[in-house]
């Protein structure tokens, strides 16, 4: 399966930075993706701390990320799609000026009435308010996901058509992992699609501790169509599935007790929890941005370069270093185009995708006998298949490990008497212990190699 992957000033951006875990704030109601929380959870931007970590040149204030925004409709809450790495990225370039002015609310209401949509897109204060919030005031988030989607969109596409659910889905990890696909939250949600350990196995994911697929933007799509699917099978509402998706079915069913039975997202927002409440409006804030940036003078964030990839398969245990070192590719390049193996290893005994550039995909079909046998025994033949357990011997006091004898001396116990009870001579059993002399003391253990 070949793929292109656009390289934002160095940084792969399909997968964006590597091994380096993001930590988003989450739920702690959500079983299957992270939400919105008070701004004071976040002492410093996101990007901060990964310019620092990757020594990008920047001048990026070290500075609370609340801080940065003022609208006193909006201080109690923080928009998932976190600015975690766009403080410092430039769209200087851009053609367009950035569009500082409120536009009235006819023109809002309009563009999203337009929009080739299933799921309804209706417009009201806090849709709004967090319209405002991604052209306004994170125009370079905005420029960085328009250039992303280029890639991941294809991707959700064609996972949704096959599902027969709304393409506008596809704005969903949008606003949970602001298309970062190793995003991690601090409760455990994981990936493009932020799903938490037990519901991403319940839709088909391995993970364990080699191998997370939540990572995998492929295979945590067609689990996502999964769930999505399943959940509008139970609401036949998109804006209730898609509440269900931030807060869990249990508060969506409770949510429609309170509200007497009524099915309708903004009949039962009252009794949704606050972070739900904002959801469904963020979603449609979303699919207004990222489909009117251009109007309010928001171009794609530049790609340094374009990289092919293709993806081919293994079923024999491998480590991302000896492709490595065998097919002089980065190690940090490897882990960003293969962002599931959580330790760098294939764990092989069935079929494991290993995505490469794709001028190294011959190489590697070419060398593949001695790119498995570079240090293969440090790096993958280093697990023991089966070992000997410990047996007691007849002899009281004695056990036997691996073919060898061990027996702890006893008060009273002489050389010659030990080696007359193991049938051995006391030349033997000084050689095999290292004594110099017939003396022997209580406690310590001989070894009877025979």
């Amino acid at each position: 399966m070949k793929k292109i992957f656009f390289i934002v000033f160095g940084i792969c951006a399909s997968l964006s930075m590597g091994a380096q875990e993001v930590t988003q704030p989450a739920d702690t109601l959500h079983a299957d993706s992270t939400s919105v929380e008070s701004l004071e959870l976040v002492p410093m931007t996101v990007a901060d701390s990964l310019v620092i970590e990757d020594s990008v040149v920047a001048e990026v204030p070290a500075i609370p990320f609340y801080k940065l925004w003022n609208d006193s409709n909006l201080t109690d809450v923080e928009m998932r799609t976190l600015d975690w790495c766009l403080q410092w990225l430039d769209t200087t370039d851009c053609v367009a000026v950035h569009d500082t002015t409120t536009l009235p609310d006819s023109v809002y209401k309009a563009r999203l009435q337009a929009l080739p949509c299933v799921i309804e897109l209706p417009y009201n204060e806090r849709v709004r308010a967090f319209i405002l919030r991604y052209v306004k005031r994170n125009p370079k988030q905005v420029a960085r996901m328009m250039r992303m989607s280029e890639y991941y969109f294809p991707i959700f596409e064609e996972a949704l058509g096959r599902y027969k659910l709304p393409y506008e889905l596809k704005y969903v990890p949008i606003i949970e992992s602001a298309l970062n696909p190793i995003a991690r939250s601090y409760v455990g949600a994981a990936g493009l699609w932020q799903f938490m350990p037990a519901t991403g196995k319940l839709f088909g994911l391995e993970i364990n501790s080699l191998v997370d697929e939540r990572m995998d933007p492929v295979k945590s799509t067609e689990a996502a169509c999964r769930f999505l699917s399943s959940m509008y099978g139970v609401y036949r509402d998109w804006n209730l599935v898609i509440a269900a998706y931030n807060c869990g079915s249990g508060n969506v069913n409770k949510a429609i007790r309170r509200a007497g039975g009524k099915r309708d997202f903004w009949s039962i927002y009252p009794y949704l929890p606050r972070e739900t409440r904002n959801y469904v409006p963020i979603f449609i804030a979303a699919n207004y941005a990222m489909n009117y940036g251009q109007e309010h003078g928001i171009c794609k964030a530049p790609a340094e370069k374009i990289m092919i990839t293709d993806t081919i398969k293994t079923t024999q245990r491998l480590h991302l270093e000896q492709v490595s070192k065998s097919l002089d590719i980065t190690m940090e390049e490897l882990r960003r185009l293969n962002p599931q193996y959580s330790r760098d290893i294939l764990p092989g005994g069935k079929s494991y995708a290993l995505c490469l550039p794709a001028d190294k995909v011959g190489l590697f079909i070419d060398q593949e006998d001695s790119i498995r046998a570079y240090k293969a025994d440090s790096l993958i033949n280093n697990r023991r298949a089966e070992i000997d357990m410990a047996k007691v011997t007849s002899i009281s006091g004695a056990y036997r490990v691996n073919g060898v004898t061990y027996y702890t001396i006893k008060k009273g116990d002489t050389l010659s008497g030990i080696a007359k009870k193991f049938h051995c001579s006391v030349k033997q059993l000084k050689q095999w212990n290292g004594l110099k002399s017939d003396a022997i003391r209580d406690g310590k253990k001989l070894k009877i190699c025979k």
